[in-house]
């Protein structure tokens, strides 16, 4: 199997740190692979995790709950009625005082503009996670959101692999072996040694997340890499 297991994972943060499990414990290593998850997560923009949903807003109501475990909005698009996502617009992001003063008197209407409310609390919809809404929808207009998910949580046994443990292994080890010595208070040239070979990995990542994902040869055409000639 290619990637890396959690159970592995975790065999791997003691082998490399030669530390005990009477030290880095199953609930230590937990934490410190969830705090890898979510800074990698927070360093790209991972594809696998670009997700859409599509809803109705609630009429006379000027915001929009998030989908359960959203991390961030990429877009919000909105129909024309209230059964299918029929000729769809896109709603621009403004700020919350932008919407104050657009929609001092809180007309009604068919959205033109959103702004980010709170932030999501987990695997639920909440209205702590919410979009604001201007003008206020007038009827259940159907609405569509692009946005990023939080990460899938790697557990022992009922999650044993995800996406970045099975597509970016090494980076994923070299973060945790970062925290694990962040944890452990040193050595200093390990915490330093791992969060080294971390940047640089991340950065080949994101290479391939925002890079060689969004382009293609015929579009883009082929990346060329300068190459410098001998002098005549």
């Amino acid at each position: 199997m290619a990637g890396i297991s959690y159970s592995d994972l975790r065999t791997n943060i003691r082998n490399y740190t030669e530390v005990s499990s009477t030290v880095l414990t199953d609930a230590v290593i937990e934490n410190i692979v969830l705090n890898a998850e979510y800074r990698i997560a927070r360093d790209v923009p991972i594809d696998a995790y670009r997700k859409t949903a599509t809803d109705n807003f609630v009429a006379s109501q000027e915001h929009a709950n998030l989908p359960a475990g959203a991390l961030f909005v990429r877009g919000v698009q909105v129909a024309d009625g209230t059964s299918t996502l029929t000729n769809p617009t896109w709603l621009e992001k403004k700020d919350v005082t932008f919407l104050d003063e657009f929609n001092g008197s809180r007309a009604t209407g068919r959205p033109k503009y959103f702004a980010m409310q709170g932030g999501e609390t987990g695997n639920t919809n909440t209205t702590s996670g919410a979009i604001l809404l201007s003008p206020i929808p007038d009827i259940t207009y159907v609405f569509k959101v692009h946005y990023n998910a939080m990460p899938t949580k790697l557990e022992a046994s009922s999650n044993e692999t995800s996406f970045i443990s099975l597509n970016f292994p090494n980076g994923l080890l070299y973060c945790c072996l970062s925290e694990a010595y962040s944890y452990l208070k040193g050595p200093m040239d390990m915490l330093q040694l791992y969060e080294g070979k971390y940047n640089k990995e991340i950065q080949m990542f994101a290479g391939e997340q925002i890079g060689r994902k969004r382009r293609d040869d015929y579009t883009d055409g082929t990346v060329r890499i300068p190459v410098q000639s001998p002098p005549q």
